[in-house]
């Protein structure tokens, strides 16, 4: 779980548009259970000066078409890199056209995103970034006494509560059994890695699963089919085609 706050600035003159991206970010950090901050600022200017006064941003959201600045937002994005000497901000540029890309080059964005905007390809960016930046840990902790120990989230096949017990299914065959909220460890910690929290008793991951239904899913590597809860059949549907989209990229 990222333990830093991630600093976030949105700069468009469309404040409808700037307005939609916060809320679609708002709603992605709580998803991933990252820590933010975000400014919205609606002309370049406002934005650099903000810069000048001492204002840190790690991740910038800057329109290319802002009608109410002497200078676009590329401009300002290179002003960005240029007058602070700031390699380290990731600059996301947001625009209705698609004609910019050999205008960005020099500036290295980290993505460009054409309006209107959509809540899965932002997602995408925030996830390329956390993942770029090194705020996602690739490990999953847990604790047997008082020694807390850690696995890669990739060697993690299913989580499974039986018992009041948590047994961890790895992809080497051995099973690891800890104490612990199945909903809490899944929320914390792996829900930003694609698992799918599939039943009360069941969080699998999402790389592992070779066959899927509404009603169940098939694991490969330990064989085993796992049910989906009635009441959680229409949401994971959503999350396994959106995983299954955001794959393809």
């Amino acid at each position: 779980m990222p333990a830093m706050k991630t600093f976030v600035a949105i700069c468009d003159d469309e404040e409808r548009i700037a307005g939609e991206l916060e809320v679609f970010l708002i709603e992605i950090f709580k998803k991933l259970n990252v820590k933010y901050e975000i400014d919205v600022y609606f002309s370049g200017a406002e934005l650099c000066k903000e810069m000048r006064d001492g204002s840190h941003f790690d991740l910038i959201f800057l329109d290319i078409e802002l009608a109410n600045d002497e200078a676009n937002g590329v401009a300002i994005g290179q002003f960005v890199r240029d007058a602070y000497q700031n390699n380290k901000a990731s600059i996301v540029f947001i625009s209705w056209e698609k004609k910019y890309s050999m205008e960005l080059f020099d500036i290295q964005p980290l993505n460009f995103l054409i309006k209107p905007l959509e809540l899965d390809k932002v997602e995408q960016v925030i996830r390329r970034y956390l993942y770029i930046a090194g705020l996602w840990h690739s490990h999953f902790t847990y604790k047997i006494g008082h020694d807390v120990f850690k696995v890669q989230i990739k060697d993690i096949v299913y989580l499974e509560s039986l018992d009041r017990k948590l047994i961890i299914h790895l992809t080497d065959g051995r099973q690891e059994e800890i104490y612990g909220s199945l909903r809490e460890m899944y929320k914390e910690q792996l829900q930003k890695f694609d698992f799918l929290f599939i039943h009360a008793s069941y969080a699998v991951n999402y790389d592992y699963v070779s066959f899927y239904t509404l009603k169940e899913l098939k694991l490969e590597i330990v064989d085993i089919t796992l049910p989906i809860s009635q009441d959680r059949r229409k949401g994971i549907r959503e999350e396994y085609f959106n995983i299954v989209e955001r794959r393809k990229t």
